[in-house]
């Protein structure tokens, strides 16, 4: 919508697109023979959600006519939108929850042609630019892609109605649920019909009068590419043989789909249905839709077809595939071969391992004498020990890669193999022999994919990536060496196919993948890889040296302890250390060191058989000694002195001036960080950490001011620390406990406690208590009268209980009855306003209900005089 507003007041005419299409496809019907020709009355059929008004269909569009053989453009018929209408459901299935609204709209075009006797037939093409965004069984990253329907007539026999596709668009298919759609299609020459799943064809290819490939955009249609077509970048787990994954499957005579339907998102699946006439297909028709699965449930018993127990394990945990909130029992049953139950359950999940291999039913039924009763059967192999495996040779483009079956199985025998090599340029990649091989036809990484079975019913997937080049790899184990002659030298390289090493001079075993030399002077040797016609070559070049240059390097000093890397510069091959106790590894030509003693290591180095040794020594010097001193805590606001000590000639703190006793004052728990150094030969500092612990500030509390009555037990409770410490005594049951009971022989107008509120570390606050004793019974005070006149004294009318345990409330009215005032906390009372607005002087009554500290309900009314 923001784009139409702004194209308004651009003044510009906003032009639909036609994209977001959601599938089609494209029949037609025989018109007859006359004039030479073969008529046929056509019709194009697309859909596009409901949820893009602001798209259009292609009005016209171009319809393109090729030669079935060859791909040549016959000619491009330029034909306008004939009918659109819109179609929609919503299931009323009771059984189903959050049910989706499924709604298309759907564009026909018709037409008629003529086209003159083939032999090689016809192919009928529409193109649009754009299908729906985010289709989930594409490749990810795909990008915006288009979408081809085609219609094939056959050059003999002309006179052929073409089949037509006729099962219900409106479908509700639930996420992880068994569903079936029907794409069911009639033939108006009643030939054979047989379905299987294939790939969406997507727009690529040049475009007549379009140079790029695919439609134009805008509401403009352009001539299609011709043939051939390809399929869409299928992702990982899908292809067009598999559009909603290894769960669901299409029925081969009646075009029915049926399965478990994979999670929630949207789906481009393509049907081919072929025409068989005579036992030979004459013509394949297509149907391409974008099926949108939603998050709705079923209330049904839904299992998959199979439980395959052929790996290590004769347990099976299984449960109803349904999630619905409508189920509420279940019932499990499984029965072995010979009809004997051996497992029962009312759970909602079964857990039952299996005495013994075999085949034994499965049986579910959910809701039993309930709304939504459902049940189903399935079945579960256990047969353990069956694991698909298999290799490969050959990695050339254009040449036989072989693939090789290592299955094994410990029941039965491996007796079915279907591969997918992988190769995503064309659909006959596919083998159904144990050992086949494949020519690929482009360079890269394949996925193979083989299915194995045994003849026990199991069945597993591997996945196995093979790169294919344009050569044949060959590993060498060097490209580079040295040699020390009269020695003998072997070369290794790795790979498949025949050998042949050049030149042949001091060389024994040239046509093995291992010879052996024995140069003199320096030389290269090449090594070329036959793989049955795919040709690689590389190199191994080989200097030859009379002696080994060796210089185990300077002596040096470390600080005790530390570790040093030993750099010694040589051109040999082979290294060896000692002492070997204090080195990481004595066999490298670098190896780290780490000594608290003066040690002098011998290397030798080694070439061939010419060696060279050399020492040097490492010298070790301690680190001075550095201590901070002890962790310290302080209270809160409180300074420390900090003590370090050290035999070094200097020293620093972080972020302090050199003393070796400072004083600090931290604000929260800090490090410091102190660093010695000397002279002596260690070039690092010795570093020791002080922390000083900042005890949190104490919070010291010793309750509300209060009023009791004589002879009321009156409850302190402080808080803020551990030890407690009050005073005076007068009337307290103990002087040394956060909540001594306090009672009193006589009235008081006011006992100022103090409280002295101490830590774990001794740090100490004070918090102040005034109590007052009354001579009366327990009661609420209430003033006659008080003056809101902000000046501090008397300016609210507040209730101030005595001998209370609760104030249940406390509530003022003015003369018309309206309540002006209410409060449940003692001493909390009305200042004169009601919504921040002054009231007039005058009488108001008020009303107090308490609980004495005896539990006895104390209730009193009374009026009280607001002076202005």
């Amino acid at each position: 919508m923001k784009h139409f507003l702004l194209l308004i007041l651009l003044g510009f005419v906003l032009v639909a697109k036609a994209d977001h299409i959601t599938g089609g496809e494209m029949y037609y019907t025989y018109s007859g023979f006359s004039g030479g020709t073969h008529n046929y009355h056509v019709t194009l059929k697309q859909f596009r959600s409901c949820n893009t008004l602001n798209r259009q269909f292609y009005n016209p569009t171009y319809i393109g006519i090729f030669n079935r053989a060859t791909g040549e453009r016959i000619r491009d018929i330029s034909v306008p939108l004939y009918r659109e209408e819109q179609i929609s459901t919503t299931s009323n299935d009771p059984c189903i929850t959050r049910a989706p609204f499924v709604c298309y709209y759907v564009g026909y075009w018709e037409f008629d042609i003529s086209l003159p006797p083939s032999p090689d037939g016809y192919v009928l093409t529409s193109q649009v630019t754009f299908r729906v965004d985010a289709i989930n069984n594409l490749a990810a990253n795909y990008g915006r892609i288009g979408a081809t329907y085609t219609a094939e007539i056959p050059g003999t026999p002309a006179a052929n109605h073409s089949a037509r596709f006729v099962g219900t668009d409106l479908v509700t298919v639930c996420a992880e649920n068994s569903f079936s759609y029907s794409f069911a299609a009639e033939d108006g020459d009643n030939d054979e019909l047989r379905y299987y799943f294939c790939d969406a064809y997507q727009t690529i290819g040049y475009v007549q009068n379009n140079p790029g490939g695919g439609p134009g955009g805008g509401n403009n249609s352009a001539p299609p590419a011709a043939p051939p077509y390809y399929g869409v970048p299928y992702g990982n787990d899908f292809g067009g043989d598999r559009p909603l994954g290894n769960l669901v499957s299409i029925h081969p005579t009646t075009g029915l789909i049926t399965g478990i339907a994979p999670s929630a998102g949207i789906y481009v699946v393509t049907v081919c249905v072929q025409e068989i006439r005579n036992g030979v297909a004459i013509a394949t028709q297509r149907k391409d839709l974008q099926i949108n699965i939603t998050g709705c449930t079923i209330a049904a018993a839904s299992l998959l077809p199979e439980y395959m127990l052929c790996g290590n394990s004769q347990q099976l945990v299984v449960s109803n595939r349904s999630n619905s909130p409508l189920i509420s029992t279940y019932y499990w049953e499984f029965t072995n071969s010979a009809g004997n139950v051996v497992y029962n359950s009312t759970s909602a999940t079964a857990d039952h391992t299996f005495a013994t291999p075999g085949v034994y039913d499965i049986k579910l039924a959910t809701n039993r004498g309930l709304q939504c009763p459902d049940s189903t059967t399935a079945k579960a192999i256990v047969f353990p020990g069956f694991e698909p495996a298999f290799t490969s040779a050959g990695t050339c483009i254009n040449k036989p890669v072989l693939f090789t079956d290592q299955s094994t199985t410990v029941h039965g025998s491996v007796n079915y193999w279907l591969w997918d090599f992988g190769d995503l340029s064309t659909q006959t990649d596919y083998a159904e022999e144990q050992n086949p091989s494949y020519n690929y036809s482009s360079m890269g990484s394949k996925r193979v994919r083989l299915i194995a079975g045994n003849s026990v019913g199991c069945r597993d997937t591997l996945f196995n990536t093979i790169d294919i080049l344009d050569k044949p790899p060959i590993r060498l184990a060097f490209r580079d060496t040295l040699i020390c002659p009269p020695d003998q030298l072997q070369l290794q390289a790795a790979g498949t196919g025949v050998f042949t090493w050049s030149p042949v001079v001091n060389m024994t075993g040239a046509n093995t993948p291992n010879p052996s030399v024995s140069p003199t002077a320096d030389i290269k040797y090449y090594v070329d890889l036959d793989q049955d016609g795919c040709l690689n070559r590389d190199s191994v070049t080989i200097r030859t040296v009379d002696h080994v240059t060796l210089s185990a390097g300077a002596d040096t000093t470390i600080c005790q302890g530390d570790p040093i890397t030993l750099r010694p510069v040589s051109d040999g091959l082979l290294y060896t250390w000692t002492p070997a106790a204090s080195l990481n590894d004595p066999a490298v030509k670098h190896p780290v060191a780490t000594t608290i003693n003066t040690t002098t290591y011998t290397v030798t180095a080694t070439i061939s058989n010419c060696s060279a040794t050399d020492q040097v020594t490492v010298r070790t010097v301690p680190y001075p000694l550095a201590s901070a001193g002890p962790d310290t805590t302080i209270c809160y606001g409180t300074p420390a002195q900090l003590h370090a000590a050290t035999n070094g000639n200097s020293y620093t703190w972080n972020n302090m001036d050199a003393d070796l006793n400072p004083v600090v004052r931290p604000a929260e728990t800090t490090p410091y960080i102190f660093s010695a150094y000397d002279n002596r030969g260690c070039p690092k500092p010795a570093i020791d950490t002080v922390v000083v612990t900042v005890l949190p500030e104490i919070q010291a509390f010793a309750g509300r001011d209060t009023a009791v009555v004589i002879g009321q037990p009156l409850q302190l409770n402080a808080s803020g620390g551990l030890q407690y410490t009050w005073s005076p005594a007068t009337g307290l049951s103990a002087l040394n406990i956060p909540n001594p009971v306090a009672t009193y022989a006589s009235p008081s107008r006011g006992i100022r406690y103090r409280v002295l509120v101490q830590n774990i570390a001794g740090c100490t606050d004070s918090a102040f208590l005034q109590v007052k004793v009354y001579s009366t019974l327990p009661t609420v005070f209430v003033p006659t009268a008080w003056t809101p006149n902000g000046d501090g004294m008397n300016d609210q009318l507040r209730p101030i209980a005595a001998g209370m345990q609760e104030l249940q409330y406390f509530m003022v009215y003015n003369r018309w009855g309206q309540l002006v005032f209410a409060s449940r906390q003692t001493g909390v009372g009305w200042d004169g306003r009601i919504n921040g607005v002054l009231q007039s002087s005058g009488v108001y009554v008020w009303q107090v209900k308490a609980v004495d500290y005896l539990g006895f309900d104390f209730f009193k009314t009374g009026t009280a005089t607001l002076i202005r």
